[in-house]
């Protein structure tokens, strides 16, 4: 793919992801804004997948979300909520995690702060090599 093509998919992509969160308020666009961007640099080239009926963003190797992707997040009034698809078979010192399903796992994101804490950084890094297929 050419670099002009590879822009040109990223500004698409880019305005996607900003229709899907136009309705949102204002301060749950930026922190939505910043998971993505997190997400980009822990993970960078990662597949992006849309769905706006379900109001959510999801991140892996490829389009299919329960054996492709690593994480997901999604939205309500005053946080996001940001999901592991096998959050279950991660390391927690933190304690951050909640759910008690067989595999998922998520964690309430209200401010940047907690965004960008060691502690959940750590568990988006680890999250992003789970899966092989994930394995950089």
């Amino acid at each position: 793919m050419s670099s002009t093509t590879s822009r040109a998919s990223e500004k698409a992509q880019t305005a996607a992801f900003e229709a899907l969160i136009a309705e949102k308020p204002a301060a749950i666009q930026r922190l939505a804004r910043a998971a993505r961007a997190l997400v980009i640099e822990v993970m960078p080239g990662a597949t992006e997948s849309l769905w706006s009926k379900q109001g959510t963003a999801s991140y892996g190797v490829g389009p299919k979300k329960m054996s492709e992707h690593f994480a997901y997040f999604t939205f309500a009034k005053s946080h996001l909520s940001f999901g592991f698809y096998y959050g279950a078979d991660l390391t927690d010192p933190a304690g951050l995690l909640s759910g008690s399903g067989k595999a998922m796992r998520s964690v309430k994101i209200a401010t940047e702060e907690q965004l960008e804490s060691d502690a959940f950084r750590a568990l988006l890094r680890a999250a992003s090599t789970h899966l092989p297929k994930l394995q950089r």
